[in-house]
C-alpha cells in the first residue's frame, strides 16, 4: 500500500518495506561512515523507524545473501561490511537518486525498443522489462517500448548482458507525424500517478521543510530519524521518473518542486543524522563520517 500523504516520517513499516529501509540506510549512512555498520548499533538507530531487532536481522540475512554484506569484526564488536557488489549496486543509482534525471531534450528525440522473446526465455523477458522500466522506458504496447534518445546506449546494454540482442531491435529518430506526441507519451506512461507521488512526497515533508532551515531544525536522534525517512521516501521516485522534455510534459508537473525539496532538505539533515549515527559505532571505528557535498548549482 502506497504511503498516505502526511503520514510520520517514521511511520511503523510493513515487512515488505523493512528490506527498502535498511537498503536506504546501508547507502546513506553505513557507506559514508566507512562502508562498515555494527549490527546492535544498526538496530538501535533502525527501531526508532519502525522496524524491529529481528525485521533487521531478517532484511541483514537476505541482503548477505544477496553478497551485499558479509561478516567483519571491528575493534571487538560484530558487524557486517558492504561487499563490492553492494558498493557497485548503491554507485549505480546515486545519480539518478540524488539528482533526479534532468528532463530530455525534445529535439534529441527517441528510441524505440522492440522485442520478442520466447515463453521458454520468459524470466530473461521479465528481467528486461524490469530494466527497461528502472530506465525510463515507457510501453506503447505488447512489446514495444520508448524512451528519450539517450536511452539508447543503456538498452543496448541491457539487451546485451542479458542476451537478448538476437531478439530486439532498437531504432532512434524523431516524431515526424501521425498521433499527438502528447497524447501518445500520457499512453505510455502513467504522469498522473508520478506527479501524484511527487505531491504525495512534498506532503510529507511539509512540516519537516518549514523547520529544516530554522533555529528549530532537528537533531540528534530526530535528525537521523527525519533524515533516513525522507531519503527512503525518496529513493524510488525518480526511477519512475524518465525525465521526459519539458515540452510533453503538464504546466504544473510537481518533479522539480520534489526534486529542489528533497536536495534542501537533505542538505540541511545530513551532518546531524551522520553525527548521530556515528554515536552507535564503536569509538575506535577507524572511519569518520563523510557528509556528502551539495550538487553544484
Amino acid at each position: 500500500m502506497p504511503d498516505a500523504p502526511n503520514a510520520p516520517l517514521a511511520a511503523p513499516l510493513t515487512a515488505q518495506r523493512s528490506r527498502t529501509v535498511v537498503v536506504s540506510f546501508l547507502g546513506a549512512v553505513v557507506r559514508p561512515m566507512g562502508g562498515w555498520m555494527p549490527i546492535r548499533g544498526a538496530v538501535d538507530l533502525l527501531t526508532p523507524m519502525g522496524l524491529d531487532a529481528q525485521s533487521v536481522r531478517t532484511a541483514v540475512f537476505r541482503l548477505k545473501r544477496r553478497d551485499w554484506l558479509m561478516p567483519e569484526t571491528r575493534v571487538g564488536v560484530r558487524g557486517y561490511a558492504l561487499t563490492d557488489t553492494a558498493l557497485a549496486a548503491l554507485a549505480a543509482g546515486d545519480e539518478v537518486i540524488w539528482h533526479a534525471r534532468e528532463p530530455a531534450d525534445l529535439a534529441d528525440g527517441w528510441c524505440v525498443l522492440s522485442f520478442s522473446v520466447p515463453e521458454s526465455a520468459r524470466a530473461r523477458r521479465h528481467q528486461l522489462r524490469s530494466r527497461l522500466t528502472a530506465l525510463g522506458f515507457g510501453m506503447m504496447g505488447g512489446g514495444v517500448w520508448i524512451a528519450p534518445a539517450r536511452m539508447a546506449a543503456a538498452a543496448e546494454r541491457a539487451i546485451g548482458e542479458l542476451g537478448l540482442t538476437s531478439r530486439c531491435a532498437l531504432f532512434v529518430g524523431r516524431h515526424v507525424g501521425g498521433e499527438q506526441l502528447s497524447g501518445l507519451i500520457s499512453d505510455c506512461w502513467n504522469l498522473k500517478e508520478i506527479d501524484q507521488q511527487y505531491q504525495d512526497f512534498i506532503g510529507s515533508c511539509a512540516d519537516l521543510a518549514t523547520t529544516s532551515d530554522a533555529d528549530e531544525a532537528p537533531e540528534g536522534a530526530d535528525a537521523f530519524t527525519a533524515y533516513l525517512g525522507v531519503i527512503d521516501r525518496w529513493r524510488k521516485l525518480p526511477y519512475r521518473d524518465p525525465g521526459l522534455p519539458p515540452e510533453v510534459l503538464p504546466e504544473d508537473w510537481s518533479g522539480p518542486a520534489a526534486g529542489a525539496l528533497f536536495e534542501r532538505l537533505v542538505a540541511g539533515l545530513e551532518e546531524h543524522a551522520l553525527a548521530h549515527a556515528a554515536t552507535s559505532w564503536p569509538t575506535a571505528a577507524p572511519h569518520p563520517p563523510h557528509v556528502r557535498k551539495p550538487a553544484s548549482p
